[in-house]
Order: structure tokens, then sequence, then C-alpha cells
């Protein structure tokens, strides 16, 4: 198996008036490949060590089944997460703005990822679901593909996305646990089941091309691990 390449930079963002270390993975034979898609993880340590998505991707790669693509792990801290992530978080506006102005630009300037809008895909689980898609809603010139698993979706998001005029250009990967009719969250329990269903009706009724999956699953990274690869498949399959 080849060797893993991630690598680390340390990023002072003024918007946020933080320092954050962002991972940069790279895929197997990425000293010869220009122009690999990107896909940015909120939560994004998380899902290198819980969700296992390095180990999971690299095979893949190696075995052309997916397309080389490099990977953007988004760190926050848990004491703010609700507050960048969520719509009605007081930093979730700052928080899109260093991903698009400061985390984008560096990591194209740095490493070989395309700079095509339909080469990115923001992703994340719960709110980092949901703050992916306010990214989509806020930069559609950035960002038109999402992959969200159990997205925490408030009433905010779903008025954002009944304003849109039209939603035809937006890809987005839907995942649920039957089991998330109860989650608790720092925004009360949320029946996260309702919730993403009725997401999926108003995207649709946007014309956004979804790929919705509803599966035994509860609210936990042994679910979206586990559902991760599909994810890749649709987003980076040959």
């Amino acid at each position: 198996m080849a060797k893993r390449t991630i690598k680390k930079e340390l990023v002072t963002s003024r918007w946020l008036n933080e320092t954050k270390e962002i991972l940069i993975y790279l895929p197997p034979g990425h000293e010869t490949l220009t122009d690999l898609p990107l896909l940015v993880l909120h939560d994004g340590p998380d899902y290198f060590n819980l969700g296992r998505i390095v180990t999971q991707a690299t095979p893949l790669i190696e075995a052309g089944e997916l397309t080389p693509f490099a990977m953007m792990a988004i760190p926050v801290n848990k004491e703010r997460r609700t507050s960048e992530y969520s719509p009605i978080g007081e930093r979730q506006a700052s928080h899109m703005s260093m991903v698009v102005e400061e985390l984008l630009p560096l990591v194209r300037s740095r490493y070989p990822i395309s700079p095509k809008r339909d080469d990115l895909v923001v992703g994340g689980s719960s709110l980092g679901g949901t703050v992916s898609l306010h990214l989509a809603l806020q930069y559609p010139d950035v960002c038109s593909r999402v992959l969200s698993q159990s997205g925490a979706f408030l009433q905010q998001t779903i008025d954002e996305v009944m304003r849109q005029p039209s939603l035809s250009h937006l890809q987005i990967y839907q995942s649920i646990g039957l089991s998330e009719t109860a989650v608790p969250t720092h925004m009360g329990t949320l029946d996260l089941v309702a919730r993403n269903r009725e997401m999926k009706r108003h995207l649709l009724e946007k014309n956004a091309k979804v790929a919705y999956y509803e599966e035994e699953g509860d609210h936990t990274w042994g679910f979206w691990q586990r559902e991760l690869p599909r994810a890749l498949r649709l987003f980076f399959g040959q």
C-alpha cells in the first residue's frame, strides 16, 4: 500500500482571529498529478481519526475505483463549534469567509489542487453538514457540491433554501440514520430524520441533484464511517 501523505499548515485567520492547524491529504502519485479535486471536511481531524476517511479512500484510489483527490481537514474548537457551524451562530459568516478567502487560496497555491468549482466538494456531519450546505448557498460560484451526513438542519437553513430561485447547479449527498429521531444538541433535541426528509423535499423543489439515503444508524462516527465509501464514489468515482 502506498505511503499516505498528510501535510500540516498553520493558518492564522483574520476572520476568526485564531490560528488553526489544517491537515492536507494528498493521494498516491500526487507528485505527478495536477488539478486534483478537493474535499473540504468540517470537523476534519475527526474525519481523519474517527471516520477513517484516509484509510478508506487510499486503497480505493489505488484500485482505480476513485479519481485521485486531495482532502483538507479543518479543525474546530468544540466550544465554538455551534457558533461557527450553526446558522444561528454569530461566527458562521466569518467561518465561511475564512474557508473561501483564506483556506482555499492557500491550499491551491501550495498544492496541485484544481481551481474549478465543480472539482470542489465541501462536507461534514451533523452541523458540519449544515455549514457545508450554507457555504454552497452563500458562495454558489465557489462551491456547488455538498456531502452531508446526518445534517442538523434548522428552520433557518430550510428558509435559506426556500429563498433560492433555483438550485439546479447544486449536487448534494444526504444521508441519515433511522435512529436519529431524538438527537440531543446544543440547540435542543432534534428529529433529524424528519428534518432531512423535509430538506430533501425542498432541495428537489429547487431542482437540486440529491442523492438521499436512509438506513439503520445513529448519530455516531460508527454510522458515518460505514457509509463514507458510498459518498466518495458519488463525487469521485471513476
